[in-house]
């Protein structure tokens, strides 16, 4: 990297972040331990891709290291609708499991909302089953998605840290999210909405229309999770914007053939121009992993009826399931 194009941001280390809050949720998992509950996590993996077989390696050296009950369902990509639905119903009713996450994408002879709605409600801890997503649109989530609540957790810490109060600053944000899938940009649209920023929507469509520069530039936060490697550059942001990669884009050196991941936004070039910038790898991706680990833990406590600690992850005096509210006054 040369001098001139060293980045001008904070870069957020997500990592750090990831640290603190895994002693936390280690934390709890033992306080239950402690009550006869040991939390349990399961994942369906269907076929052989690779960003979906990465994770499911990250996040089960995750729970095993924090001492929590793992079960992996590995299913072949020729696996019919049935068989998938079959092994989400096994782990619905095994009882030393109490979070279940579907990686994605599966096949397209897979239809997502036929395995969701499979889910039982109090295992689902991504929200994608049609109750706890009806939940989640209303703003009274049983559990908040993995990583639209990394997301907002890396947000709020980082603005804290930083001297700012994240309610006076997102009241007066423009804030812009790229991307509109189910379980990332529309939860992190009303995550944004619920600290009172004004929120803009982005995805294809305003990209085939020609408008998202209009909106990236205008963004004081920037949110992209849009799944596509250096779609924004320094020219389409403003100065001194907050900029949070959601991207995560497998990518093949052609020399050495091994695969890195990079993110959707430019880094140099928007670091270059943002106040504040999360890095990919080491940005929202670590948190993600321990916020699953979380969600797990508060699935176990309702199951058990154990009462959760009166006091959330980001700090405030508040329960988990008001994050949605965590900054207002």
């Amino acid at each position: 990297m040369t001098a001139a194009s060293v980045p001008q941001a904070d870069v957020i280390n997500g990592r750090a972040y990831a640290a603190d809050l895994k002693t936390r949720v280690h934390e709890d998992i033992k306080a239950l331990e402690a009550q006869g509950v040991r939390p349990g996590l399961a994942t369906v993996l269907v076929g052989d891709e690779f960003p979906a077989m990465a994770y499911e390696r990250r996040v089960r050296r995750l729970a095993e290291d924090l001492g929590c009950h793992y079960v992996g369902e590995h299913l072949p990509a020729s696996a019919e609708e049935a068989d998938v639905v079959a092994a989400v119903g096994k782990l619905d009713a095994d009882p030393r499991v109490h979070g279940i996450l579907v990686l994605r994408p599966l096949p397209r002879h897979v239809a997502e909302v036929a395995v969701y709605r499979e889910l039982d409600p109090m295992k689902d801890i991504e929200s994608v089953h049609p109750m706890n997503a009806g939940l989640l649109a209303l703003g009274r989530p049983r559990y908040i998605p993995s990583t639209p609540a990394s997301i907002f957790y890396m947000l709020d810490r980082y603005l804290r840290e930083a001297g700012h109060d994240p309610a006076e600053v997102y009241a007066r944000s423009k804030l812009v999210v790229i991307g509109r899938s189910n379980n990332v940009g529309k939860p992190a649209v009303g995550l944004a909405l619920a600290r009172n920023a004004t929120v803009s929507s982005c995805d294809v469509h305003t990209s085939r229309a020609g408008f998202l520069a209009d909106y990236t530039a205008r963004a004081d936060i920037l949110i992209v999770a849009a799944g596509v490697a250096g779609l924004v550059r320094g020219e389409h942001v403003q100065p001194g914007v907050i900029a949070i990669d959601v991207g995560i884009n497998p990518v093949e050196d052609p020399d050495s053939g091994k695969v890195h991941f990079v993110g959707d936004l430019d880094f140099e070039s928007v670091a270059a121009r943002a106040s504040a910038i999360s890095p990919v790898p080491g940005g929202v991706g670590p948190i993600t992993d321990i916020w699953l680990l979380h969600n797990t833990v508060s699935a176990a406590r309702l199951t058990a009826f154990v009462e959760p600690a009166q006091r959330s992850l980001d700090g405030a005096d508040i329960p988990q399931w008001d994050l949605f509210e965590a900054p207002r006054r």
